[in-house]
């Protein structure tokens, strides 16, 4: 299981390196939109930042076009890159090739049969927006569960993205998901707990210790 930065800020990815257990991070466009740097400076800025996977999402619908995206994504991240293919029929073709040299997720999967597909393809990763679904949908945790049913004994990892709580994260995990990608604050809020904070207060009132 992995935990993994969901941002294109850097000095937001400055603070996850610090913690030392956060194992990548991941873009997608709209993160990218919120930086005033070129998109070259920022993906090879958060690379600089952890030694773990820097995923980036193609923007191209064409297939040649992604074809060329995909590997200038590569050139500039190198062997971090993680290429976030859309799951579409041009998207699944675009990684068959992609795939033989550069490691490939596929991205805003909303049913079952796209993680077949994602899982048959190859893909590292399938990733769900577990939130986005629930709104649209009904039920984002339901398509954890069957994603994780449905690649049992593959290679594919299931990401779960769109996570708006340490509950709903959790929920993701349990439902199968092998890794998340959470906005900084989520993260955060996965180390705290009130009845924490209560118990370090009283032990650093009554206690003692070295120093």
């Amino acid at each position: 299981m992995s935990i993994y930065l969901d941002s294109a800020i850097i000095a937001e990815a400055r603070v996850a390196q610090e913690w030392g257990w956060v194992k990548g991070i991941t873009t997608n466009p709209n993160l990218l939109g919120k930086t005033d740097l070129p998109v070259e400076l920022t993906l090879k800025g958060l690379a600089s930042l952890t030694t773990g996977p820097i995923f980036y999402q193609l923007v191209s619908s064409d297939f040649e076009e992604m074809l060329a995206e995909g590997k200038q994504a590569f050139e500039m991240i190198g062997s971090q890159t993680v290429l976030k293919i859309p799951a579409s029929l041009v998207g699944f073709k675009a990684l068959a090739c992609l795939m033989e040299n550069i490691t490939c997720a596929v991205t805003s999967i909303y049913s079952p049969s796209q993680a077949l597909v994602a899982g048959e393809a190859g893909a590292k990763y399938a990733i769900t927006y577990v939130d986005r679904t629930t709104r649209l949908m009904g039920d984002g945790i339901a398509l954890v569960t069957d994603m994780a049913s449905i690649l049992a004994g593959s290679q594919t990892e299931i990401m779960a993205a769109s996570i708006k709580s340490p509950t709903q994260a959790i929920a993701s995990l349990r439902a199968g998901a092998r890794h998340l990608t959470l906005p900084l604050g989520i993260i955060q809020s996965l180390t705290n707990h009130e009845l924490s904070l209560q118990t370090i207060d009283e032990f650093a009132s009554n206690g003692k210790g070295i120093i």
